[in-house]
């Protein structure tokens, strides 16, 4: 199992400690090409709680996708690939800005790493302390954001952090670069219409689903590479994206969005950007008893750790 998964047709899927994709679990990413790493944390949820169990939930539905073939890009992932499941990061429950400091410094040692991290949260305010720390290894980064909301509210409930503030504080500190960022698939109900304006005011580009109901995903596809241009590229993905009938198991789900093939076709065609860190967040297995939404995480997650193979094998990985 080396550098690889457990075979699964030699150990049940439902056997053994649960990492992602059955992944050997370690922390030397010496060698390692992206490193899988988990934040249970959901303390800047502000309607319904749960995103902590995100990582352990998505980890045991990854065992349906231990399979390391993609067909549809033609890449064997650790055929390619070292990848390792780095565990969880550490989190100080309740505590927002010791948090955000703990992550941020534990990031900071993936990126250093030269292994690509892709995230499991959490609610989605934990990508700005990963973007704090892309900041310290890559400089300003592209930033392609797959979300119902906009997340550029400046503070809630008079305090600068929540899950709906991340993308107003990365602009601000000038973790991203908005002139060449862009947030796809929004579709909140808001406050005023001045919300309409935060993210253009910071200087995002979205396209709210409403008008990508009506592109095809090439159209998508090429709108976002037109826009990243030949920037590294931080790409996070919250779940609620995809429509409830998909991924109802959020904490604040939206009608009106995609589905989970819609939502891949649109990922395969962004396999040779230079993407330097991914994450997935806001899955809350307890409103889902079925197990799709952290099937379709897992599957999202899989199409990034293909990325990753794919670049390495056309002579495309930048690092």
């Amino acid at each position: 199992m080396k550098h690889g998964i457990v075979n699964s047709l030699e150990i049940p899927r439902f056997s053994g400690i649960q990492t992602f994709m059955r992944m050997e679990n370690d922390t030397d990413l010496q060698d390692a090409d992206f490193v899988v790493a988990g934040i249970p944390f959901d303390t800047c949820a502000t309607y319904r709680a749960g995103a902590r169990f995100g990582p352990a939930a998505v980890r045991e539905m990854s065992s349906l996708a231990a399979k390391p073939y993609n067909p549809v890009l033609e890449v064997d992932i650790f055929g390619e690939c070292r990848g390792v499941d780095y565990g969880d990061l550490p989190t100080v429950l309740g505590y927002v800005e010791e948090t955000f400091d703990k992550v941020h410094a534990q990031m900071r040692t993936l990126f250093e790493s030269g292994a690509v991290p892709i995230v499991i949260g959490g609610d989605h305010s934990v990508t700005l302390p990963e973007l704090r720390a892309c900041k310290d290894v890559h400089g300003e980064v592209a930033l392609i954001h797959f979300d119902a909301h906009y997340d550029t509210i400046k503070e809630y409930f008079g305090k600068p952090y929540s899950h709906g503030t991340p993308f107003y504080h990365a602009a601000k500190e000038g973790l991203v670069d908005p002139s060449c960022s862009i947030q796809v698939g929004i579709r909140e109900g808001l406050y005023g219409p001045e919300d309409a304006q935060n993210s253009a005011n910071l200087g995002y580009e979205s396209i709210d689903a409403l008008t990508m109901h009506h592109m095809s995903a090439q159209e998508v596809i090429d709108r976002i590479k037109s826009r990243v241009g030949g920037k590294k590229v931080f790409l996070t993905f919250d779940i609620d994206f995809l429509d409830p009938a998909f991924a109802p198991g959020t904490g604040t789900p939206v009608p009106g969005g995609f589905s989970t093939w819609e939502t891949l076709e649109i990922l395969h065609g962004l396999k040779d950007l230079d993407v330097v860190g991914y994450d997935v967040v806001e899955v809350a297995n307890a409103f889902d008893g079925s197990g799709i939404t952290a099937i379709a995480a897992a599957g999202i997650i899989q199409e990034f750790m293909s990325h990753i193979a794919w670049r390495k094998k056309h002579g495309k990985d930048q690092r």
